[in-house]
């Protein structure tokens, strides 16, 4: 049976409304797949400790709750030493807010003066611009406050998807065909090692970020050093976005509390060399990318999880594409999309070499053009 081949603008016209089908889905159900989206992660890292303490004899049901009482208690004590240090933040509030005034006025004073631009249109402008950037606020405190309240979720997922571990995987075969088994087995095993290597590392180069971005404040005399520098290690775990807000903090706190500029230079300065550290140093040797995504593709799926799942987008984003180059490494279809997510850079590209193979000349034809003189 012959099978029908249809136009290409045809087929693009339906995967393209295929694509926006599913982008509508995923925005729609946004507040049921973010939380099963992290407890699939969180599933895959504490799936060893569940397999181990049941190796031990240790129920299954028990074993599961073990494994998520644990991640509970070191998560409850970050959020404890957090809040902490965000009330001793807010008892310096006033005065905080008394010598930002004071800046802003000099501020004004400096732009009438260079610039010839008198107060009111500056607080004009201000105004504008504020009130321009409230539907951003308020998107950014519906998805941080949404997260908030979904987070009592991704437990009841966790355990759920540990529980029923078995079930999804031989589901995961069977909708296979059988001589696809073994791909199948790959694909699971590289998703599993890859997903629980970049969490783990991801979370040891967040703690040794911390502790160098608080000993640098510490040593600048920046104010709620430690705070800002555990924010910028939580910051940093956004590729290439993350950094430039968390060095922009501390400038701030910098700018609000000390006269001068020699504490920001300090700080531009510390941070410039943190991150040398964490690019060259830490990051590779800490973090074990199995699979590599250019810089490209990684800030262009930042901004895309962060415009469709907000703060959780931004997050999920990495290791959603990283297993998916995983799949589309493994069917020869997908082959290409897989190089294109990859950060294995070409010396030459197809249409360079196809074009000299084009142009070289064959033995008969060198014999009988004659030669130049």
């Amino acid at each position: 049976m012959a099978i029908k081949e249809y136009p290409f603008y045809l087929k693009t016209t339906v995967i393209l409304f295929g694509i926006i089908l599913l982008v509508y889905i995923l925005a729609a159900l946004g507040d049921i797949l973010v939380p099963l989206a992290f407890a699939m992660l969180l599933a895959i890292l504490l799936n060893p400790l569940a397999s181990w303490l049941q190796r031990h004899k240790v129920p299954k049901v028990p074993s599961i709750l073990i494994s998520l009482f644990s991640t509970l208690l070191l998560t409850s004590a970050m959020m404890y030493f957090l809040s902490s240090q965000i009330m001793a933040f807010g008892d310096s509030l006033p005065a905080l807010k008394e010598k930002f005034g004071h800046i802003i006025t000099d501020l004004e004073a400096w732009v009438y003066t260079h610039f010839g631009v008198n107060t009111q249109k500056q607080v004009a402008f201000i105004k504008s611009t504020l009130d321009g950037s409230k539907a951003l606020v308020g998107r950014t405190l519906d998805t941080v406050l949404g997260t908030l309240s979904v987070v009592f979720l991704i437990p009841v997922y966790t355990f759920m998807l540990l529980f029923y571990k078995q079930l999804i995987l031989n589901f995961l075969y069977e909708v296979f065909s059988e001589e696809n088994s073994a791909r199948v087995a790959e694909v699971l095993k590289e998703t599993k090692s890859a997903v629980q290597s970049y969490i783990v590392g991801l979370l040891l180069e967040m703690v040794i970020v911390a502790v160098m971005n608080s000993v640098a404040l510490l040593i600048l005399g920046v104010k709620y050093a430690i705070l800002l520098g555990v924010i910028g290690a939580i910051l940093n775990m956004l590729p290439y976005i993350g950094g430039i807000i968390a060095i922009a903090l501390p400038i701030l706190m910098a700018t609000i509390t000390k006269d001068g500029y020699s504490t920001q230079l300090g700080v531009i300065i510390a941070y410039l060399i943190i991150q040398f550290i964490d690019n060259n140093v830490v990051f590779p040797r800490v973090v074990s990318v199995k699979v590599q995504i250019n810089a490209l593709i990684s800030i262009v799926i930042v901004l895309l999880g962060n415009a469709l799942w907000g703060i959780s987008g931004m997050f999920l984003s990495v290791p959603f594409v990283a297993v998916l180059k995983i799949i589309f490494d493994r069917i020869d279809g997908l082959k290409p999309w897989g190089k294109l997510l990859g950060d294995n850079v070409p010396t030459r590209h197809i249409g360079e070499i196809w074009h000299r193979r084009q142009n070289r000349k064959t033995l008969s034809e060198e014999i009988v053009e004659p030669k130049k003189k």
